[in-house]
């Protein structure tokens, strides 16, 4: 069964002074700031380059990526990977995560089915979120989905009416006080997943490749 204690949030996990992703991946291991922790089969941190040109985030990982551990190694994520490679963007030069560190579920027999985020596990998990913003000096940020949008922009964000378009970093966050680096840019996109889920897969497919290509332009 879910808990359902109501969060108390991330923040006393956080390392106050970390010194490397490692080092908060090690203490986010240990995370009980909101009741998705007790079903989860681990948190899932992100990953990538250290001094990544581009940081990718996305909104929870899913059933394959809480069995190993690993942000973006599902359907999902091996989708991004072909859009990234066809948007000429190089892998070895990203960081990617997730606004929630712990995948959120319903069973239904036996089977794990994909549950939204809500608001409180959003602001539950955004100290994680920001203190791997701490470490990183990206030339971009991409958001990648509604999620990850509400969790970096506010509630009031939508991918439909910002996607493709690049805006100021941190000055568009809804608290830019919480990402102190130096004004960057960010871009807005649909998640992987949604190309999964979409009728016309090529079209869906095609618009997520455009939109990462002005991404690519934006660090050459």
């Amino acid at each position: 069964m879910h808990r359902t204690d109501a969060p108390v949030g991330a923040q006393q996990w956080v390392p106050p002074h970390p010194r490397s992703v490692d080092e908060l991946k090690s203490a986010a291991a240990e995370c009980h700031g909101c009741e998705l922790y007790a079903n989860a089969t681990q948190t899932v941190f992100g990953r990538g380059a250290p001094h990544a040109k581009i940081v990718f985030v996305g909104e929870q990982p899913g059933d394959v990526e809480d069995r190993h551990g690993l942000p973006f190694v599902g359907p999902a994520g091996r989708l991004l990977r072909e859009a990234v490679d066809d948007a000429g963007i190089d892998p070895g030069e990203l960081y990617i995560t997730n606004a929630v560190k712990h995948f959120r579920f319903e069973l239904r027999g036996s089977r794990r089915i994909h549950q939204n985020p809500g608001p409180a596990h959003i602001t539950a998990c955004r100290p994680w979120l920001v203190s791997e913003f701490s470490l990183l000096k990206p030339k971009l940020v991409v958001i990648l989905g509604a999620t990850a949008g509400k969790a970096l922009l506010g509630p009031s964000f939508r991918v439909t009416k910002s996607r493709g378009q690049l805006m100021p970093w941190p000055a568009s966050a809804q608290h830019p006080e919480d990402f102190p680096v130096e004004e960057i840019q960010a871009l807005a996109t649909i998640h992987p997943s949604a190309v999964l889920r979409a009728d016309d897969r090529e079209t869906a497919y095609r618009g997520l490749v455009d939109d990462l290509r002005v991404a690519a332009a934006a660090v050459a």
